[in-house]
């Protein structure tokens, strides 16, 4: 647990200008390689969270609007807050035939808190991004009284254990650093203790959490256009990540037929707020 809080921690103490800009250079990627939230999903977090078209929702780091098109069709009122510029941009395009949806360019920290507004704060794999400080109080004041917290979360799409074993090879050859597998039950456990942190937060009670597995098929292209959205490849040098993925191409190509299935769990938490005076007794 304190190994994923620090890493949450380096996510969030990056200097603000940093983290507004960090996926620049990868949002086209982004917006055309990450997968969508299942509707299966979508429905559930409906129930749970009782959302309806009344609902006034605020989305906190919406980024091209992945999880925010799927809530979008229920009809209910949505500001989204994205301060990097090129997911505001995929965002407004994606969201233009939802009248009922607004996106700011800004960033959840710089937003001017309007308290007790909202029925539900949505982070859609987002709210790493931001302090614990910062991100729990805030969401619980821009809450009304019982409004709830809704935490989406895509973990890393997954080829097989063999197909990874096969990839290793190439991985431990160019950047051996990278060379990570995660199953089914490690990607479980992390998704707990980020729930958790929002009830350790002491601003949220009542937890609930609920999965979805969906499995993909992924070309060549698109699987290297997907490494290209997350973190440790945005950062690796130039040089490293183009013999990584010409070894990593020719080996799906000629080993796997040039695509490969993937699977991913898309997650939800939704607390409860705690209310005020149950906060002071």
């Amino acid at each position: 647990m304190e190994d994923l809080k620090q890493t949450i921690i380096s996510y969030s103490s990056r200097d603000l200008e940093q983290r507004k800009n960090w996926y620049s250079p990868a949002a086209q990627a982004y917006n055309k390689a990450r997968p969508c939230y299942p509707q299966d999903l979508i429905q559930q977090i409906v129930e749970v969270a009782q959302l309806s078209t009344d609902s006034k929702i605020l989305e906190v780091g919406c980024g091209p609007g992945t999880a925010t098109v799927g809530i979008a069709q229920l009809g209910c009122s949505i500001i989204c807050l994205e301060p990097n510029p090129d997911f505001f941009q995929l965002a407004q395009h994606n969201c233009q035939p939802y009248s009922n949806v607004e996106i700011q360019n800004t960033s959840f920290e710089e937003w001017e808190l309007k308290p007790f507004q909202f029925d539900a704060v949505l982070a859609a794999s987002s709210f790493h991004w931001i302090s614990p400080e910062i991100g729990y109080p805030k969401a619980a004041n821009a809450l009304k009284e019982n409004g709830y917290l809704i935490l989406l979360w895509n973990k890393e799409l997954q080829p097989s254990y063999e197909v990874y074993q096969s990839l290793s090879q190439i991985y431990q050859l160019h950047t051996p650093s990278l060379d990570r597998y995660e199953d089914q039950k490690t990607q479980e456990y992390i998704l707990r203790q980020l729930g958790n942190m929002a009830i350790d937060s002491g601003q949220f009670k009542d937890l609930i959490s609920g999965q979805v597995i969906s499995e993909v098929s992924y070309t060549a292209d698109e699987y290297l256009t997907l490494l290209n959205t997350y973190s440790p490849y945005i950062k690796l040098n130039p040089e490293n990540k183009d013999s990584l993925f010409l070894g990593l191409r020719h080996r799906i190509e000629n080993d796997f037929g040039g695509s490969m299935q993937l699977s991913y769990i898309s997650a939800f938490h939704i607390a409860q707020k705690v209310n005020s005076e149950k906060k002071e007794s």
